[in-house]
């Protein structure tokens, strides 16, 4: 029988049958030789898988987001083979595809040396050389179970009696002499790995939980090509040197001490990049027509079952007793955001209403979840909620989309979006998910920009849109979230007048542009390498007098910047100027100002700029019209 495949718009026709791996062929040797993986009908499915029919298809290189998850987790397969024939008891968890490479977590007879790192990679390479296939099976689950105890592997045997259901099929993959649990899809064969790279080794207890075994969790990469693991390496020592951690100790901005574990502390220069970005934020709210509130840290228990968050978020949240009642510091602010929209009545004509919030929330993270201002327990999100009426949610939604555009151009960022439909645990009924899925689809079309869709990873109370920011290494951020709710407005029973004079329900948009400001911190910080641009630098300049007698005239010089506004310190160290240059270098401050005898007598200063170097003498008046245009417009170093 014959059936129809549309590739891109272009129909063919094939057998009732063919795999899309015969399907890649036929449109030509180079994408056979590439693909990863096809995407049936907007399904991602093995290459092995039998087309039967009429449908659309795409195939999956390394160049979609699919496609590297297939090749990085094909690679953590043929790292597991490795180790098996490396350490033949060795105990297999789980070794899924990350958002850069892949990881496998072992259960070892000893700690892994960096030698053995090394070995496994150089079996790794032997597997890749030997071209084995990747072969998929099915089994029922008592002879899954059989199979896993027969290989001694008690961490596949408890996935297989958590997940399977009563007669339901367990597909495993085998290559060579080893076999995995594992849904897929894969590579056809470990020939298809070209460039492969083990990257770290750390402990990680099994189920993330800290009263099971601690097991050795290995990190790798791979790429097709031996020259874009280079560049990816290459790019991974540059992100070491741009360690927010390490940056944040050196210029004194933020850290996190032993008595506070996932409680940072944000130091003066700190804070002052922290205000200035606050800043920003409420100014570019108050021209957008938002409105700032404040809510309490700690709110009753009652309250997050009444929102849902109780069943999705208890084992993330801190509790106390206060009089005997039970209470909950809050994980997230919306709660708090849907009792201050209902402490009064509302007609349609004050909706939209912008409510937004710098709110510090509290969840409790795992310690080995936990790193830099990146994963912390206790984060200000800059949050705001929207109660709108139906006939306003595609406007504001186009609204917040421009927004938060704007914030991100400021910093050079580009960014990629991303649709996240109904996950399994959520809240609502069909008509209303599918209600609040086609409304941001329809904004995604009308904003222009390309998405990509996450089956299953909305909020549970509504779909979401995701920015995912790419900065100066190219790596990508998950920042600024647009999510359309129906569910609390309901669960809190907010009302509005409408012009019928009857009462409806508003519907509710959450929504950040930074998601959380210690993250976006930590991330503009490895995005400028902590040279931060002028209009955040803590410090703006530093006066360096070239002798003692200059000393007098570099704070006069100090004070008229500083009565201008900007934000100055003066060395006094008795140090060379040289010493006194390379000092402000390493502290990345963005203007040298340098006086000596000369400089007095003409009653100037010579500027040096952090990358431009020397930029000639002006006067104190000259350079501060220079810096405070630079400030205004927000420019770029």
């Amino acid at each position: 029988m014959k059936i129809q495949v549309s590739l891109k718009g272009d129909q063919r026709e094939f057998e009732s049958g063919t795999t899309v791996a015969e399907i890649a062929r036929s449109l030509g040797a180079g994408l056979y030789k590439a693909a990863c993986a096809g995407k049936l009908d907007g399904k991602v499915v093995d290459l092995r898988t039998p087309v039967t029919k009429d449908c659309e298809l795409r195939i999956l290189t390394f160049d979609d987001t699919e496609g590297k998850k297939i090749y990085w987790h094909t690679t953590s397969h043929i790292m597991a083979q490795a180790v098996k024939r490396l350490f033949p008891d060795a105990g297999f968890a789980i070794g899924p595809a990350i958002e850069n490479g892949f990881y496998y977590d072992f259960d070892l007879p000893r700690t892994l040396t960096p030698e053995d790192l090394q070995a496994i990679e150089a079996e790794m390479k032997k597997i890749i050389k030997e071209d084995i296939p990747l072969e998929r099976f099915e089994l029922g689950p008592d002879e899954a179970v059989a199979l896993m105890e027969k290989e001694h592997q008690k961490y596949k045997v408890e996935l297989i009696r958590e997940h399977a259901g009563k007669g339901e099929k367990i597909s495993f993959y085998r290559q060579g002499g080893y076999v995995d649990l594992c849904a897929g899809p894969h590579l056809l064969s470990t020939g298809r790995v070209k460039a492969v790279k083990l990257t770290n080794c750390t402990g990680a207890y099994w189920r993330a939980d800290a009263k099971n075994k601690m097991l050795q969790r290995v990190y790798g990469i791979s790429f097709p090509k031996a020259s874009e693991l280079e560049s990816y390496l290459k790019m991974i020592e540059e992100a070491k040197k741009r360690d927010h951690r390490k940056l944040g100790r050196e210029l004194d901005l933020f850290d996190i001490y032993d008595e506070g574990p996932g409680f940072p502390f944000f130091l003066p220069k700190g804070m002052i990049l922290r205000n200035q970005l606050e800043n920003f934020w409420r100014e570019e709210h108050a021209k957008h027509g938002y409105e700032e509130i404040r809510t309490p840290i700690i709110l009753s228990e009652e309250l997050w079952h009444r929102s849902g968050h109780w069943d999705h978020y208890k084992d993330n949240m801190y509790t106390t007793k206060i009089d005997g009642a039970d209470y909950a510091i809050k994980p997230m602010n919306c709660p708090g955001g849907m009792l201050v929209y209902k402490r009064k009545l509302h007609s349609y004509r004050d909706l939209p209403e912008r409510l937004a919030e710098l709110g510090l929330v509290h969840r409790h993270e795992l310690s080995g979840a936990l790193h830099g201002l990146m994963r912390v327990r206790c984060f200000t999100q800059d949050d705001a909620h929207i109660f709108m009426t139906p006939e306003q949610v595609e406007g504001e939604i186009l609204g917040v989309m421009d927004l938060i555009d704007s914030f991100y151009k400021v910093f050079g960022f580009d960014y990629s979006l991303e649709l996240s439909t109904r996950p399994e645990n959520s809240m609502g009924t069909d008509e209303q998910w599918e209600t609040a899925t086609n409304a941001l689809i329809r904004a995604l079309k009308k904003n222009g920009r390309p998405y990509e869709i996450n089956e299953g990873d909305g909020a549970f109370y509504g779909p979401k849109i995701d920015f995912h920011l790419r900065d100066s290494l190219g790596r990508t951020w998950q920042c600024g979230t647009i999510q359309l709710d129906f569910q609390m407005p309901e669960r809190f029973e907010l009302t509005y007048t409408g012009e019928d004079g009857a009462k409806h329900r508003p519907v509710m948009l959450h929504r950040v542009i930074f998601g959380s400001i210690e993250r976006f911190i930590a991330i503009l910080t490895e995005h400028y390498a902590g040279a931060f641009p002028l209009w955040l630098a803590p410090v703006q300049a530093r006066i360096l007098p070239i002798s003692d007698a200059a000393r007098g005239y570099a704070e006069k010089v100090a004070d008229t910047l500083r009565n201008g506004g900007l934000r100055v310190e003066t060395d006094t160290h008795n140090e060379k100027i040289g010493y006194k240059i390379r000092e402000a270098q390493l502290q990345k401050i963005p203007y040298m100002l340098v006086v000596g005898e000369k400089e007095m007598q003409n009653g100037n200063v010579s500027v040096r700029g952090r990358k431009a170097g020397g930029l000639g003498a002006m006067t104190p008046d000259a350079f501060l019209a220079k810096a405070a245009k630079e400030v205004r417009d927000k420019a770029a170093d």
